[in-house]
C-alpha cells in the first residue's frame, strides 16, 4: 500500500497531478480542494490511497490527512465509489463533510453529482456516529471560507469533470453575477451542486 508520494509537480489540473519522484511520475487523482493548494513545480507531499481493481491501479491523493480520512469513510459506504467521493470532496471541504453528515443534512449530500436520496441518507446513517465520536464534531458549528476569482479556470476544471462545456458556461456566469468576489474553488464547489 502506498501511504504517501513525495516529489516534484510535473503535471497538474483540477482532477490529477502528476508527481516526479526519483525519475518515476505517479499519476494521482485529486480533489478541487488539493488542487487548491498545489503550485507548479514545488515539492508536494500528499497523502494516499491506493485502489487497485482488475484492471488499473489507482492513486488518490490528498494534501492534508484529515482529507484521505474522510474519503475513506466515503467510500466504506455502499454506492460511494472512489469517483463520487472526489467528486463529494470537490464540493465541499473535509470539515463541510463532516458538518454536513453530523447535521443529517441530506439536501446539501443530495445536491452533489451522482448521490441520490438514498445513499446521502446511509451515508449519514453510516458515517454520523463514526465522525462524531473520531472528530468530537458537534452538530450546528459554522465552516470556514476559501477566497479569489476565475471564470476560465472554473470552466476549464469542470470540463475536465466530465461537465457539459455549454451548461458550465451559463451556470458560473450566473454564480460570479450573484457574487463577484467568490474564489476559485467556490465557484466550482456551487457550479457542482447547481447541475
Amino acid at each position: 500500500m502506498i501511504s504517501f508520494v513525495k516529489g516534484k509537480v510535473f503535471e497538474f489540473t483540477p482532477t490529477y497531478v502528476v508527481i516526479d519522484n526519483h525519475n518515476i511520475g505517479y499519476h494521482i487523482a485529486i480533489s478541487l480542494n488539493t488542487y487548491g493548494k498545489i503550485k507548479a513545480d514545488q515539492d508536494l507531499l500528499l497523502y494516499t490511497v491506493q485502489i487497485i481493481r482488475d484492471d488499473a491501479h489507482l492513486l488518490y491523493g490528498f494534501y492534508e490527512p484529515l482529507e484521505r480520512e474522510i474519503f475513506k469513510l466515503l467510500i466504506s459506504v455502499s454506492g460511494i465509489g472512489a469517483n463520487t467521493a472526489m467528486l463529494i470532496l470537490s464540493a465541499m471541504t473535509s470539515k463541510e463533510v463532516q458538518q454536513v453528515i453530523a447535521n443529517e443534512d441530506v439536501v446539501a449530500l443530495k445536491s452533489v453529482k451522482g448521490i441520490g436520496a438514498k445513499t446521502a441518507q446511509r451515508a449519514i446513517i453510516e458515517l454520523k456516529d463514526k465522525i462524531l465520536k473520531t472528530y468530537d464534531i458537534r452538530p450546528d458549528t459554522t465552516l470556514p471560507a476559501v477566497s479569489s476569482p476565475a471564470k476560465d479556470e472554473a470552466l476549464s476544471a469542470l470540463e475536465a469533470l466530465g461537465f457539459p462545456k455549454k451548461r458550465s458556461e451559463k451556470i458560473v456566469e450566473q454564480i460570479l453575477k450573484e457574487n463577484p468576489e467568490i474564489s476559485l474553488e467556490k465557484t466550482i464547489k456551487e457550479a457542482l451542486k447547481r447541475f
